[in-house]
């Protein structure tokens, strides 16, 4: 039986094990990233009704070259398989993600995760400089969840822990810039008995080589993702759906096709 009163906790999980795991790199090859893009795929397809997206072409709008992160905020099981199809499949790139207990699930590391250990900000180091590494090649993207573990649906205040704004400065430093991009995500039943994924991609955020204040940086960006889930969740409940693109959706189960039938129906007298 799920304890509900204890879902959410604000010790990472591998502070809280406190036991050392060795750094992983993300170990991706062709034939596993087919895999991986077909099973995670699937596994949204087999449990919602559809993924819709917008904002897609801001991000086309950089320098190609231009290393780029973007970042979500972190509230359920889902977040690490919309962020994979957004990459892999919108963005036809590689994602770079950081995953803690990868030791759990080896076989993500070749689809592009890697983990990080955050028993101490020590331990933690080894993956916030790999996260620098690997934007060199543009052809990976970084997908990050600030918030640094997961928390309520529409947490609010959104707050990030300095990793973020610690790896855009250490990358635009090494590569001349890099640009951050804020995701929100929401998963609703709208009109069907199956809910949707809806997400919606934010301006760009470019960061150049002069030296943030990591501190002011860190609330500027948390604030920049807050006020875009606000702004979605907003638009979401005044049935603003206005600017999606749709990434698949399901055909309507058989009992579904016959009730959207009989709507059809105009049976005189029946007062419906």
């Amino acid at each position: 039986m799920i304890d509900l009163e204890h879902l959410y906790s604000e010790v990472p999980p591998t502070k809280l094990r406190n036991i050392d795991e060795k750094f992983r790199p993300a170990q991706t090859s062709p034939f596993w990233l087919w895999v991986a893009d077909r099973f995670f795929y699937g596994m949204l397809e087999n449990r919602f009704y559809a993924f819709r997206y917008k904002g897609a072409e801001k991000f086309y709008k950089k320098d190609p070259e231009t290393p780029v992160i973007l970042f979500a905020p972190h509230s359920n099981w889902w977040d690490g398989i919309v962020g994979y199809n957004i990459c892999n499949r919108i963005f036809k790139k590689e994602i770079r993600l950081m995953v803690e207990e990868l030791n759990r699930f080896p076989l993500l590391r070749r689809g592009g995760a890697f983990n990080v250990n955050k028993k101490s900000a020590q331990a933690s180091m080894e993956a916030l400089k790999y996260s620098v590494e690997i934007l060199g090649d543009s052809n990976n993207i970084l997908y990050l969840f600030p918030q640094g573990i997961i928390k309520p649906p529409n947490h609010r205040p959104i707050e990030f822990q300095t990793g973020l704004t610690y790896i855009a400065e250490k990358a635009a430093k090494k590569y001349g810039k890099v640009a951050l991009m804020p995701i929100a995500v929401n998963y609703m039943f709208l009109r069907d008995n199956r809910p949707e994924v809806l997400v919606e991609m934010g301006e760009l955020i470019e960061l150049n080589s002069d030296k943030p204040d990591r501190k002011a940086y860190t609330e500027y960006l948390a604030h920049t993702l807050q006020d875009l889930c606000d702004k979605q969740f907003n638009d979401i409940s005044n049935g603003n759906f206005h600017g999606y693109d749709t990434l698949f959706q399901r055909r309507l189960k058989w009992y579904r096709r016959i009730e959207q039938r009989l709507k059809k129906i105009d049976v005189k007298g029946s007062g419906v």
